[in-house]
């Protein structure tokens, strides 16, 4: 049994689920810039008192499945999401619902992940694929970071579903449930909104770990790593920010180019010629976080090491938290002449 499903590759793996299960139900406007804009996904926050692969929690996007949530609920469509803590509930379900034709997504972990090469399974159960049908015991997977479509036995799809630790997914599916025209108009609303959540998010979210205050902190964190936690666990923890700007699926840089290429997409609907503007000024942000990634690592390889070295790296960032809070102050400005 394999559905009518277009599997489409993308650059996140969220984005890449909300693109494809909007576009399986009709709604031919969406596009990955557009559901992660709309979605609001672009973040950051540091996490000290929370540890992944022995690490601090380090994120570049928002929440898991908020970028699903918030682009359906601003375009009228509602959203079923199930949990479930028996393996074999959760298998029915997913059976009953590939048996009415329709697909489902899945959050999982991604240390099992047998189509994954073994450099990229890493503890982090925030990975998103669409189940897309099923043949005798496998099960074929539209995974938006691959290719072509992939299978997994039930045990295996089993496992990474019910993945242990931080995020646990606990077996969860999500679909839309309904889905009706969605018209320009109300993508033109929907991109307001999300442009309006993410200036509140990253400029006036209360606390100093998140946001353009969560980048600044970082970077002062960062600055006492060698000294207050010795060379080897500073190194660590800069492996740690790399590994989860460059290589999971939380973003970093990748997703400052996204939301450059959304607003781009955003002055197709509303030709205010400030968004382009801006759109260079995330795009140079991106440019940035590689750059710092590319500092980072040169500490944790071993070829730097000096107390100037994470200085250094600390300034990038303090200069990144600038750019961006230039960039989402103006867009703040901007988005009251969309109209």
């Amino acid at each position: 049994m394999k559905l009518d499903y277009n599997h489409i590759q993308a650059a996140h793996c969220e984005n890449g689920v909300t693109t494809g299960l909007l576009r399986n139900y009709g709604v031919e406007q969406i596009t990955e810039p557009l559901a992660f804009g709309i979605g609001s996904g672009l973040f950051f926050i540091y996490i000290p008192f929370m540890k992944v692969n022995n690490g601090p929690a380090i994120s570049f996007r928002t929440m898991p499945g908020m970028i699903f949530k918030r682009t359906c609920t601003s375009l009228q469509i509602p959203v079923v999401r199930k949990k479930f803590s028996s393996p074999l509930k959760a298998r029915e379900e997913l059976d009953i619902r590939l048996e009415s034709g329709h697909p489902a997504a899945c959050q999982v972990g991604v240390y099992y992940l047998t189509y994954f090469p073994p450099r990229y399974r890493f503890h982090f159960n925030a990975h998103n694929l669409i189940v897309v049908g099923r043949e005798g015991d496998n099960y074929l997977i539209s995974d938006p970071i691959m290719e072509t479509i992939v299978s997994m036995s039930s045990y295996e799809l089993e496992r990474v579903r019910f993945a242990k630790g931080p995020l646990a997914p606990r077996g969860q599916l999500y679909y839309p449930k309904t889905v009706s025209t969605v018209t320009d108009e109300q993508i033109k609303k929907a991109i307001i909104t999300g442009i309006k959540r993410n200036v509140r998010d990253m400029l006036h979210i209360p606390g100093n770990i998140a946001g353009i205050r969560g980048i600044k902190y970082t970077a002062r964190k960062i600055k006492g790593w060698k000294e207050k936690l010795g060379p080897e666990k500073a190194r660590s923890y800069l492996a740690q920010l790399v590994r989860m700007q460059e290589e999971i699926g939380t973003g970093g840089g990748g997703f400052r180019f996204i939301y450059g290429a959304f607003l781009q997409e955003a002055y197709g609907y509303f030709p205010v010629d400030e968004l382009m503007t801006i759109s260079r000024q995330f795009t140079r942000a991106g440019d940035m976080w590689r750059d710092a990634a590319i500092q980072a690592s040169g500490i944790y390889k071993g070829r730097l090491g000096s107390q100037q070295d994470y200085d250094i790296m600390g300034d990038q960032l303090i200069e990144i938290a600038e750019l961006e809070k230039k960039a989402f102050t103006d867009l703040s400005a901007v988005v009251r002449k969309l109209k």
